[in-house]
């Protein structure tokens, strides 16, 4: 199977789901899946967005944003035009490449160190499965008193570092971009 990146209908799925999945009317609110994933980890909405455009943004039309079937495999972003295209990549790539190599969805999950969130894997190419758990995820890692650049940065990067420091100033700088209505 070949696991180049496709990139075929990708205007066609926006135009479908403008409510769900595309940039918000409004540049400073995010699409209504992150609003629902974030108030239910009580996290602000606009970080989990800002968290997905670093993980999984695709420019489409000179415009960012997170598309749902991404796949990272062993450092390699690869974009794929259905979840179909995408859960069949994933499968592939699970038989050749070890799990923690792999990440997966909008907020690209890793699919080792997140086991305990799927049954299949293909499962995490859900977008509001992926939002939900990328949600939780960030909400354990932000500690009593602090804002949430450092839990962004944990997010990424639990032992923290300049992995994380370095993580943290990308997605800060979509934080940034949107509180400002600049991101395009």
């Amino acid at each position: 199977m070949d696991t180049s990146v496709v990139l075929r209908p990708l205007a066609a799925y926006l135009l479908m789901a403008p409510g769900l999945w595309s940039t918000a009317t409004s540049a400073a609110v995010p699409p209504i899946a992150y609003q629902y994933a974030a108030q239910a980890a009580e996290i602000p909405p606009e970080v989990l967005y800002a968290i997905a455009l670093q993980e999984s943004g695709l420019e489409l039309r000179g415009r960012r944003r997170p598309w749902p079937w991404t796949l990272n495999v062993a450092g390699k972003s690869q974009y794929y035009s259905s979840r179909t295209q995408a859960c069949a990549a994933l499968q592939y790539a699970a038989r050749r490449v070890k799990a923690t190599r792999i990440d997966v969805g909008l907020a690209q999950l890793n699919l080792g160190y997140q086991r305990a969130h799927y049954s299949a894997p293909c499962e995490l190419l859900s977008p509001a499965h992926n939002l939900t758990i990328a949600a939780s995820i960030l909400r354990r890692h932000r500690r009593a008193g602090e804002d949430w650049l450092p839990a962004i940065g944990r997010y990424h990067r639990p032992a923290g570092g300049p992995l994380a420091t370095r993580y943290q100033r990308r997605v800060s700088e979509y934080l940034s971009r949107l509180q400002k209505g600049t991101l395009q």
